[in-house]
């Protein structure tokens, strides 16, 4: 009789079925299982959900925030400005090249609605200001010479002398004598202000897409001659009247000339290049950008001095003048399809739709009544048993009642 052949080793039978798995697993097509719950109330819960998503990305997605295209925001820009007209004030006539400050004409500029000036200082000693802290006294005990205040008008002498005007005293300096306050005579520049023109011309470009535009409107007929900015007649004409500035903004004009201010014109360049280059068209706002109701930084003023000689002494005009600053901000954003985006965007909808499956297998498995039921029906559990014994598999397979009573 044939000797028994030898049984190999339960570990390389283990081996043996784990890899015919492994290779079946590789080849085989997995699909999870589809149960059909009749329920009216879950159904109509299930397409609702579907329905927002579907609307959330139709309609704020690709219509209001276009993620079908492709973006760039910051265009690179260039500005240049330039000013008209003449005011005068009670000693004289002024022209644009006294009340611009700077005079180059870049996207920042000052124009000048009322001066302080004190005329004919010279180096000399005189009455410190009053408003300087410590600058009062009433002996000469009270001025510690050759003390320098960072806030005050010169070097102290240690005398105390009278002031200006009045019986006060105040310590003695060495500087730019009479100090500002001392002799400072006011000057309104703003009685023709607001009829000056301001001419500001832009340039953008958006470098990804290789777009350029301007803000000028390309005519041989003089027409930038004659015509003032209107949005609807006359958009591409960029000459504003400093008081309709003032007005865009929300301000009083006589108001603000007497304390200065800052105001900001913003030129919005939003840009859908799926369309024509025509419907590429600057937005203009106003709005004033210094803090107003703030009393320590409302306002807006500088100081400059204008120098020259009397006899041969150094002497200077000193001016502290009063404006509004205008800011020029140019910002904006430029969209054109791209493939990439709108794939990213779409799978991304139809993944989210999935959302609504999720909320109704949670409400299944929660708050329904046969939720066992479900529960039982969705999920197939299985035990590792021996291959003699009989898999009961087969008895969870089958529900006379199950979930048509759902």
């Amino acid at each position: 009789m044939a000797a028994a052949e030898p049984k190999p080793p339960a570990g390389a039978a283990a081996a043996g079925r784990l890899a015919r798995g492994c290779w079946s697993a590789f080849w085989d097509y997995e699909t999870p299982k589809v149960i059909v719950v009749k329920n009216r109330r879950l159904g109509v819960v299930y397409r609702a959900v579907q329905l927002l998503i579907l609307l959330y990305f139709v309609w704020y997605v690709f219509i209001v925030q276009k993620s079908y295209q492709d973006s760039e925001t910051g265009p690179e820009s260039s500005v240049i400005t330039k000013v008209k007209g003449i005011t005068f004030s009670e000693r004289k006539v002024w022209d644009v090249e006294e009340y611009v400050k700077p005079p180059e004409g870049g996207s920042v500029f000052s124009i000048i609605t009322r001066i302080e000036v004190t005329p004919s200082q010279t180096l000399g000693t005189c009455p410190e200001s009053v408003r300087v802290s410590n600058a009062s006294c009433d002996t000469d005990e009270d001025c510690v010479a050759e003390r320098l205040d960072m806030l005050g008008s010169g070097l102290r002498t240690g005398r105390c002398v009278p002031y200006y005007q009045g019986s006060a005293k105040t310590c003695e300096v060495w500087g730019w004598c009479p100090v500002e306050d001392g002799a400072s005579v006011s000057q309104f520049l703003g009685k023709m202000a607001p009829n000056f023109t301001i001419l500001i011309k832009n340039s953008i470009h958006y470098p990804k897409f290789q777009f350029s535009k301007g803000n000028i409107e390309h005519r041989k007929d003089g027409y930038l001659k004659r015509c003032t900015f209107d949005e609807v007649s006359d958009p591409y004409c960029p000459i504003f009247k400093l008081g309709f500035i003032v007005e865009q903004a929300g301000e009083n004009f006589t108001e603000l000339a007497h304390t200065g201010g800052v105001i900001g014109v913003i030129i919005n360049w939003d840009c859908d290049l799926d369309l024509s280059a025509s419907k590429c068209n600057p937005k203009y706002s106003f709005r004033r950008l210094d803090p107003k109701h703030v009393p320590a930084s409302s306002g807006y003023n500088f100081r400059f001095a204008k120098y020259y000689k009397v006899n041969g002494s150094a002497t200077r005009t000193l001016i502290k003048a009063y404006g509004i600053r205008i800011d020029v901000i140019v910002h904006g954003q430029a969209g054109k399809f791209s493939l990439i985006p709108t794939i990213i965007n779409l799978a991304t909808a139809l993944t989210s739709i999935g959302v609504g499956s999720f909320l109704c297998d949670w409400i299944l498995l929660t708050f329904m009544n046969k939720n066992k039921v479900y529960s039982h029906k969705k999920f197939d559990k299985m035990a590792d048993t021996p291959a003699s014994e009989p898999s009961r598999q087969d008895s969870t397979l089958t529900d006379p009642r199950g979930l048509a009573q759902l």
